[in-house]
């Protein structure tokens, strides 16, 4: 983020790993480093205007107000309206009664409402659009979910190959030939796979198909030309591509296609953003031990349970691990000395119990067995809530392990999971600072 060479920065993964606030996070801590950025989303959920506290997001790059960058730095976001982008497309590249005839047709609309592609096309346009200005030093993109791993690489080369298809050239072939050739070709062939064509699809549909390519005739090689200019960039030295991935082994998996994905097509790959890694603050005590002590506890056979005293526990206490099990143990024992201690401070000095020296004390009894076993069940239960949350941070560690040991020359950032949502600046600069402080170099 602080090397000026870098100018577009691609946040890709599966669905649901983060990649939206990875590159709002981004974003932010550029911005706040003196960058002017501008954050393109394509994910049509609306967490990203949430987060940095905008009403809503379009096809116009809107400021965030907020950042604290004492070296100029701005941010703007903006999220991808295909239609628009679309609809942008034709009224700069055809004339106004062309650009009004295409826009009014039943197909563009259509196809430019949801066409297969469409949007993933449409956010390669829009990333070529925003680099051409030069009003931003750093782009980030939002990449959509995606099944097929790089959709958004695939997409624009599908939609290019369906415009400049033979099934378009065979719908444009009449009018490019016109005269009596042209006649006779639309009488006889035309009439052919218009007649099939019309029964698999609709006559009226055939000729909104027509028109569209009739009147997109001039364009159909922009479409082409300016992909394959956005595809280069894409390849260029100033990118760099993020992949984000949780660290689980299905989202893992994906990450690993995306790798050699980005390697298969010349893609310059910064790195891998691990995403929600748990952790523990008492990782010493392993999950076999809290579950041992979480059973004493039920059991009722607490280790030390005879004394609960401090300087009998220190004797058994041979390791960090058996002094915190120790001590999750005894404090049950603790807890009850210490009720009965207040509780006889508290009492009156002209209690009729306390005339009786010699007698038992019912009350601290009573309370005695009453609050021992809540305090047990209370002890048990967040032992075994940690011997859950161990057996987690095992399995991450394996899940991450073999993702390092098939490519160890992957630069890995380890994003601690917060304890909440992320909904507005304050928890983008948390994210911010767990990714920059999280990083691991390759191997």
């Amino acid at each position: 983020m602080d090397d000026p060479a870098t100018r577009i920065i691609v946040c890709c993964g599966a669905g649901g790993v983060g990649k939206t606030t990875t590159a709002a996070a981004l974003g932010v801590r550029a911005a706040e480093r003196g960058r002017k950025v501008v954050v393109l989303t394509i994910d049509p959920a609306r967490r990203l205007a949430q987060s940095m506290g905008i009403d809503s997001l379009d096809n116009v790059p809107r400021k965030v107000e907020g950042i604290k960058g004492s070296d100029g730095g701005e941010l703007h976001a903006m999220m991808l309206d295909m239609k628009r982008t679309f609809d942008e497309i034709v009224e700069a590249h055809a004339d106004a009664e062309r650009a009004r005839a295409i826009l009014e047709n039943p197909f563009y609309q259509s196809l430019s409402a949801g066409f297969a592609g469409t949007q993933e096309y449409m956010a390669m346009e829009k990333l070529g659009q925003l680099r051409a200005r030069d009003a931003w030093d750093l782009i980030i993109v939002d990449t959509p979910p995606s099944r097929s791993a790089l959709d958004f690489l695939d997409a624009p080369k599908r939609l290019g190959s369906f415009l400049d298809g033979k099934f378009i050239k065979l719908l444009m072939a009449p009018a490019k030939m016109g005269g009596r050739a042209g006649m006779k070709f639309l009488n006889v062939g035309m009439s052919m796979m218009t007649g099939t064509l019309g029964k698999l699809l609709g006559g009226q549909f055939l000729k909104d198909v027509q028109t569209f390519v009739a009147a997109m005739d001039t364009m159909f090689g922009g479409f082409r030309t300016r992909a394959d200019a956005t595809y280069k960039l894409l390849q260029a030295p100033g990118t760099a591509f993020l992949v984000v991935a949780t660290p689980e082994r299905d989202a893992l998996r994906e990450a690993a296609y995306f790798v050699e994905r980005l390697a298969a097509e010349e893609m310059p790959l910064a790195g891998l953003v691990l995403n929600r890694v748990h952790d523990s603050g008492a990782a010493r005590l392993s999950a076999e031990r809290a579950r041992a002590a979480a059973e004493n506890l039920d059991e009722g056979c607490m280790a030390d349970q005879g004394g609960g005293k401090t300087g009998e526990r220190g004797a058994r206490a041979t390791s960090p691990e058996s002094s915190d099990i120790a001590t999750a143990a005894a404090l049950p024992e603790q807890e009850q000395e210490r009720a009965q201690e207040r509780a006889q401070e508290r009492a009156p000095q002209n209690d009729p119990a306390l005339t009786h020296a010699h007698e038992p004390q019912a009350a601290p009894t009573a309370a005695h067995d009453r609050d021992a076993p809540d305090i047990q069940q209370l002890t048990a239960g967040l032992l075994r809530l940690h011997a859950e949350r161990m057996q987690v941070l095992a399995r991450e560690q394996r899940t991450r392990d073999r993702f390092t040991a098939l490519h160890p020359e992957v630069a890995v950032a380890e994003v601690a999971a917060l304890p909440g949502d992320v909904h507005d600046l304050a928890g983008l600069r948390a994210i911010g600072d767990r990714l920059t402080a999280g990083r691991r170099p390759s191997a």
